[in-house]
């Protein structure tokens, strides 16, 4: 009964450490996909993995210098009862 969790975890960690590195290609006999509308020339595999700033964006370190009052809302108005 002891040996099943060590056979388990000596299973698992030899699938995590299998994975290969190295430049993703298509498949043999198979294209990359067909350039985007308006685009002049097919994107590589790294531009496709390459995240933008749209979906990483670059952080603003830009600090509050001073305290500024807020502006008058219209719509902060007190609740009814």
């Amino acid at each position: 009964m002891t040996r099943r969790p060590l056979l388990l975890a000596a299973v698992a960690l030899a699938l995590a450490g299998c994975g290969a590195r190295r430049d993703l290609r298509p498949a043999e006999g198979e294209a990359l996909p067909p350039p985007p509308y308006g685009a002049t020339a097919t994107p590589t595999p790294g531009d496709l993995l390459t995240p933008t700033t749209q979906q990483r964006p670059t952080r603003s370190d830009e600090l509050l210098r001073e305290s500024t009052e807020r502006a008058d809302d219209p719509f902060d108005i007190p609740p009814r009862n």
